[in-house]
């Protein structure tokens, strides 16, 4: 049986959920990520009342606060007994009940404005995207091979780093528990935020963070994906080091990058660092961060002599054993061709 609360704190929930507002906010929380603003528009209040009843919840450990440079996102928690709780009161009380559903109206025009704002910024940049995505393999290839790499293995939690629009984490949602995407760019995270509320995806979120310094607790995820990133940092050996440090035991890292390349553009066009990644340099890295490198996949075109450029997958284990799940026995890393 998971651990609940002691008397005096199932009191002090109680007390903070037994107020109109504040349980119509919980309603709204568990729905979806949102700004103070947000709620202001949907339950059509002040901002400091707003404020008051969220400061209430946070106390109460109902809702989760994640800063985003100026911005701060709420939603409801995601773990332990007030994930639980919140759980529990959004489905207590009917979907069909005329003020929540005149909330959940103005939550979608919310949604809708996001969404909108997200298709303005891929509509400036989808030129660009879609030239890099010409550069190498279709991503229905990548993404057989990311599966095929997490597969027969514990993947209750996820998370992205570098997540980008969301896709890995809207990719694997129905196999997961709960998911977290990490980015440096807000635009990036519009994109990501409608892409998952389009797709009525509730249990992943993104916030903005910093990859060689993550605010997460060790052994924090079965799984960690670095997607089409390293090739844009200084210290990629740091960001596969930080990785390791938030992977349960038994955990898998997959790294998803291009192999090495002569396409200098990339370095002025596209900001690009590094022009790819020998296999033994990424393995290297994996093991100084004290990961067991298992798999490696070179993705080469099927078109010989189009120009497109190779895409490696590399996976790396936590050597650790897992209590509560076997693990295989750590093996030579496996070559798929």
């Amino acid at each position: 049986m998971q651990p609940g609360y002691g008397f005096d704190d199932a009191v002090a929930v109680l007390r903070a959920v037994g107020e109109p507002t504040r349980l119509r906010l919980i309603a709204l929380l568990v729905e979806a990520e949102l700004t103070v603003t947000d709620m202001v528009d949907i339950l059509g209040q002040s901002q400091p009342r707003i404020s008051r009843h969220l400061k209430l919840l946070l106390e109460a450990g109902l809702v989760e606060r994640v800063k985003e440079g100026s911005w701060a996102f709420f939603r409801g928690a995601g773990e332990g007994p007030g994930a639980r709780t919140v759980d529990a009161l959004a489905a207590l009380v009917d979907p069909a009940d005329a003020i929540l559903a005149s909330d959940r109206d103005r939550l979608a025009a919310v949604r809708a404005k996001r969404s909108a704002e997200a298709q303005a910024f891929f509509s400036r940049h989808a030129a660009d995207w879609g030239r890099l995505r010409a550069l190498h393999v279709p991503e229905e290839r990548v993404e057989r091979a990311v599966r095929e790499a997490l597969a027969g293995g514990p993947l209750r939690s996820l998370l992205d780093l570098g997540t980008g629009t969301g896709r890995m984490l809207e990719l694997f949602a129905p196999e997961i528990e709960r998911g977290l995407g990490i980015d440096a760019s807000p635009e990036m995270l519009t994109l990501a935020r409608a892409a998952l509320d389009r797709a009525g995806i509730r249990h992943c979120s993104v916030r903005t963070g910093d990859i060689y310094s993550l605010a997460l607790p060790r052994d924090a995820y079965d799984a960690v994906i670095i997607h089409q990133v390293l090739h844009f940092l200084d210290d990629g050996a740091r960001a596969i080091r930080e990785a390791a440090r938030v992977l349960r035991p038994g955990g898998r890292l997959v790294v998803v990058d291009f192999a090495p390349h002569e396409q200098e553009f990339l370095r002025e066009a596209h900001a690009h660092r590094r022009l790819g990644f020998a296999r033994d340099v990424i393995e290297g890295w994996m093991a100084a961060a004290g990961l067991t490198p298992t798999r490696f996949q070179n993705l080469v075109p099927d078109e010989a002599g189009s120009g497109k450029l190779t895409v490696s997958v590399w996976v790396g284990r936590d050597p650790r054993i897992l209590t509560d799940a076997p693990v295989p026995p750590a093996a030579k890393a496996i070559e798929v061709v």
